[in-house]
């Protein structure tokens, strides 16, 4: 087995990649194959259900040209799912991630998408802030956009990070983090510090993994075939929960890619949207 398949843990393997090492240990459109293939599918059937399906569409959370949410209601009183999208903090839009509320939706959910500012004209740190902006509207809103049941926050990627870090959130009652990044040091390491410049502060204050656990339910899901830097930063952020004694549950999803996983939210019976029944229904 190589370096690079340890990375990014124990850090002194990680110190003793090169630059290109490093790199590919988060590159996850060069690890899968058909990545772009699978971009454009997304964007095409994203479109499609927003163009087609009733909801409350590019409602401000704030004042920003991006903090917008689109909500899909489901039935009265019906659990939420927050969903944030990924794509590093420096990329997508909630609008290209549309059709993965048809899972939930299925089994009566609402679903809300928000998205918000990009780095580098954010920083993480305001991108955070910008997400428990987001999280303050949803529970001021009474029930205004069809959400009145409880809020399960989940984000895939970047999105995963965000939802896990944003768990404590008072509106927030349990959390499905999929393929997230939870340490952010060796990030700055990478060719994704470009656009988001992290400080000493932001690697300390916003990684979940040096952060003491939120005692609320969180599923932490990732595909047995991502890069194993997210593998190992799942497999770590359920132990530090499981040490802390806090309630969680580590989802490996057998030979689901970072990309394909979303599978597993889209259809009514995958695993991703069990995951987020068992969280809140009949808890």
């Amino acid at each position: 087995m190589s370096a690079i398949d340890h990375a990014p843990a124990p850090q002194e393997v990680w110190e003793t990649l090169s630059q290109t090492e490093r790199d590919a240990a988060y590159n996850n459109n060069a690890a899968v194959p058909n990545s772009a293939a699978w971009v454009e599918a997304r964007d095409l059937a994203a479109s499609a259900f927003r163009a087609a399906t009733p909801g409350h569409l590019d409602v401000a959370y704030g004042a920003g040209a991006r903090q917008k949410l689109d909500i899909f209601p489901g039935r009265e009183g019906a659990p939420c799912l927050v969903f944030i999208h990924g794509g590093y903090w420096q990329r997508n839009s909630r609008e290209v991630f549309a059709h993965y509320a048809e899972g939930l939706r299925a089994h009566g959910w609402t679903v809300a998408l928000p998205s918000h500012t990009l780095a580098p004209e954010a920083s993480l740190a305001s991108i955070v802030d910008e997400i428990r902006a987001m999280l303050d509207f949803i529970a001021a809103s009474g029930g205004d956009y069809g959400i009145s049941g409880p809020v399960v926050l989940s984000g895939w990627s970047a999105g995963g990070h965000l939802a896990a870090l944003c768990l404590d959130h008072p509106v927030v009652a349990a959390g499905l983090a999929i393929s997230g990044v939870y340490e952010l040091a060796p990030i700055r390491d990478t060719f994704l510090n470009a656009a988001l410049k992290l400080s000493d502060m932001e690697i300390a204050g916003l990684s979940p993994l040096l952060l003491i656990p939120t005692p609320k339910p969180l599923t932490i899901a990732y595909g047995t075939a991502e890069v194993p830097a997210l593998v190992y930063d799942s497999r770590a952020l359920a132990a530090l929960r499981s040490a802390a004694e806090v309630r969680g549950t580590l989802l490996p999803i057998a030979g689901a890619d970072h990309f394909s996983i979303l599978d597993e939210l889209r259809r009514p019976d995958g695993a991703l949207v069990r995951a987020a029944r068992d969280l809140v229904e009949g808890a």
